[in-house]
């Protein structure tokens, strides 16, 4: 127990009025810890700067550390060890996983363009078939219109000969009667009838 100095001062005074026979020597105080020596504090200096303190002070920072060296090596280092490696492992399996997913990503964008490419070309293949097919089919409707359309200006073109020659046949007839008649009219008798046939087809273009 630690006394301060103006106690350890009128510590004598007390001692030398209450001395009795098996009293302390003067110069010590007796409390309820033990005697305390005044001559300690006569020097006023502080306990942990005192040399005669070194060796016990040495040996508690000895204890200390080793205790606490103890501590660091049993108790936190390897719980910031697992830490550490618990976050390490995290890191990892998320990178991972990343990757993976990366991967995933890389092959499902290469299937899209592979199969994008794929319909692409699928339709313009599909294209190309239906312009040929349009193209067939247009050239052989125009073959057929057009073989329609000849075979119908034929029959029109034999038709027009026919009705011509008809109207021909007809025209040296009735050129014949009117030549006829004529005749019968200026001379006021009839004409031969063969005569008549004669005169009009001389008289009639070629080839009719």
């Amino acid at each position: 127990m630690f006394v301060t100095s103006a106690f350890a001062q009128t510590a004598p005074e007390a001692t030398e009025t209450q001395e009795a026979p098996g009293a302390a020597p003067a110069g010590e105080l007796h409390t309820e810890t033990g005697v305390v020596h005044d001559d300690a504090h006569a020097t006023g200096v502080f306990p942990p700067f005192d040399a005669s303190t070194y060796p016990s002070q040495l040996l508690w920072l000895v204890i200390t550390f080793g205790l606490f060296y103890l501590l660091m090596k049993k108790v936190i280092v390897p719980r910031l060890g697992g830490i550490l490696e618990q976050r390490h492992d995290r890191i990892a399996q998320d990178l991972d996983e990343a990757s993976r997913l990366k991967s995933e990503a890389d092959a499902a964008v290469e299937t899209y363009e592979s199969e994008l490419a794929a319909a692409r070309s699928k339709a313009h293949t599909i294209g190309e078939t239906a312009r040929e097919a349009a193209k067939t089919k247009a050239a052989a409707d125009r073959a057929a219109i057009e073989a329609e359309l000849a075979e119908k200006l034929s029959a029109a073109e034999a038709r027009i000969s026919d009705i011509k020659a008809q109207a021909f046949a007809q025209v040296g007839a009735i050129a014949e009667e009117t030549a006829s008649a004529i005749v019968d009219q200026l001379i006021g008798a009839k004409a031969n009838p063969d005569e008549i046939k004669a005169a009009v087809a001389a008289a009639s273009p070629k080839g009719v």
